[in-house]
C-alpha cells in the first residue's frame, strides 16, 4: 500500500509508467474491497447461517424431547468402526441397554450411549427422544448455532479477503511479466548498436 501511495504521488512524473499507475489502482481497490466488502460478505453470511442454525434448533427443540433412561445392564462393544471422528466419539461414551418412558408415556427399551465411565444396574440419566420415542441426538442449542454462525461469518470474511488479495497478486504479477516483456522488446532494439560509436546510444 505504501508503494502505492508513492507511486499514486509521482503519477506526472515522466518516470511513472502506465503499469504503475494500474497497480496503484489496483491496491487501492483491493484495500476498498477488503475494508468494506469482506466484512460485509462474513455479516451477510454469518446472519444467513445464524437464521438457519436457530431455525434449526427451534424445530429440533420441538421435535425431540427429554426423558429419564434407567441403567439394565452394560451392553456388549461395537465392532470396530472405521470413522476415526465416531471412533472417539464413542471412546468417550458408554453404551449401555436402557428402559425409558417416551414424551407420549410409551416405554422403549434399547442400547444408548451415556458419559458415565462405570455405569450400574439401576443408574439414571437423561436422553432425546423423536416423536416415536426412539433416542435420538440432543438437540442444537441456540449458544452452539451462534457460535457457528460466527464462525461461519469470519471465514467467509477471511475467505473474501484472500480471494481480493490473491487477484491483486495475479494482476501484479501479470504487469511485471509485461513490464519484463516491454524491456526486451527495448533491449532487442537498441541491444546490438549498444556502446557503438555513432550508434547514438
Amino acid at each position: 500500500m505504501r508503494t502505492a501511495v508513492g507511486v499514486w504521488r509521482r503519477r506526472h512524473s515522466p518516470l511513472c509508467r502506465p503499469t504503475d499507475l494500474v497497480e496503484a489502482w489496483v491496491a487501492f481497490a483491493a484495500v476498498l474491497l477488503i475494508a468494506v466488502a469482506a466484512p460485509a460478505v462474513g455479516w451477510i453470511c454469518g446472519s444467513l447461517t445464524g437464521e438457519s442454525l436457530h431455525r434449526s434448533v427451534r424445530i429440533q427443540h420441538e421435535q425431540r424431547h427429554p426423558a429419564t433412561a434407567v441403567v439394565v445392564r452394560a451392553a456388549p462393544s461395537p465392532a470396530a468402526v472405521p470413522d476415526p471422528e465416531i471412533s472417539s466419539e464413542r471412546a468417550a461414551h458408554t453404551r449401555v441397554v436402557a428402559n425409558w418412558t417416551a414424551y407420549d408415556g410409551s416405554r422403549h427399551t434399547g442400547t444408548v450411549l451415556m458419559t458415565e465411565r462405570s455405569p450400574r444396574p439401576g443408574d439414571r440419566f437423561r436422553i432425546w427422544t423423536d416423536a416415536q420415542g426412539r433416542s435420538v441426538q440432543r438437540p442444537l442449542d441456540s449458544a452452539t448455532a451462534s457460535a457457528h454462525a460466527a464462525l461461519a461469518g469470519l471465514g467467509a470474511g477471511a475467505a473474501t479477503a484472500g480471494l481480493v488479495e490473491g487477484g491483486r497478486r495475479l494482476v501484479v504479477w501479470r504487469l511485471t511479466q509485461r513490464r519484463y516483456a516491454r524491456l526486451d522488446e527495448a533491449w532487442a532494439e537498441v541491444g546490438p548498436d549498444w556502446g557503438r560509436t555513432g550508434a547514438g546510444s
